[in-house]
């Protein structure tokens, strides 16, 4: 399943009560209360075990978890990152 669709749908059914309607690529998170500092540790959690990536305190940063395509980006260039240390 896509990176995007995966994180989109756990911020769903977390923090919307499953209601995707008004959830787009690019929706302020935060800047519109759907999650909170503490939620973004949550999500840090959440990605950290879909993803078998680490996500790195200083990318836990408002504006990596603006959007769920924000977020989406970082974890596709931490996937990366680590693919690249792999080899």
């Amino acid at each position: 399943m896509k990176t995007q669709k995966l994180i989109n749908d756990y911020i769903v059914d977390v923090w919307m009560g499953g209601d995707a309607e008004s959830l787009e690529p690019d929706t302020p998170l935060t800047e519109l209360n759907i999650i909170d500092s503490m939620g973004i540790f949550d999500l840090v959690g959440f990605l950290q075990r879909e993803f078998s990536i680490t996500v790195p305190m200083r990318d836990v940063t408002l504006k990596n978890f603006r959007s769920v395509r924000t977020i989406s980006a970082m974890v596709d260039r931490l996937r990366q990152d680590e693919e690249g240390n792999a080899a």
